[in-house]
């Protein structure tokens, strides 16, 4: 049993300007097909089981293919992505890990040729909201369903 604290209980405010970000995430143009993967990777690489098992089951029920999910980990040895979703899934890595060399000039050049200033701003939010929804969940050890 989890004894962690509940965030919309013990800081509903807080709880309440993170489902606003995410709300406003939903309301823009970017794909269902972009936002499923973004949540998807980048809850695979901060090991968020509760977020992996919300996205996927989202994403399959949307139409994502058992395989590209499977696939997603090793995205760069398959022919399973296109060259969109590839610059997109290397911005969230690197943007996931951004360690002391933060997202390189070529990751972010790679996005920026590919898809408008607007639609990479909603890509960049996207991450960074999923990023912030991971830490909650493994800090509080969210449990799944």
């Amino acid at each position: 049993m989890n004894n962690r604290l509940k965030m919309d209980k013990v800081d509903p405010a807080a709880y309440k300007a993170m489902m606003a970000l995410e709300n406003y995430v939903n309301s823009t143009t970017l794909t269902t097909k972009h936002k499923d993967l973004i949540k998807i990777r980048v809850s695979q690489i901060n090991g968020c089981a509760y977020c992996i098992n919300m996205h996927t089951i989202d994403a399959r029920k949307a139409g994502e293919t058992e395989q590209r999910i499977y696939a997603l980990s090793a995205w760069r040895e398959t022919p399973f992505f296109d060259e969109e979703e590839r610059a997109i899934l290397a911005l969230a890595e690197e943007m996931t890990h951004l360690g002391t060399h933060g997202v390189s000039d070529e990751t972010y050049n790679a996005a920026a040729k590919l898809f408008t200033e607007q639609y990479l701003a909603y890509i960049i939010i996207a991450i960074t909201t999923i990023n912030a929804w991971n830490r909650i969940g493994v800090t509080l050890q969210l449990l799944l369903p």
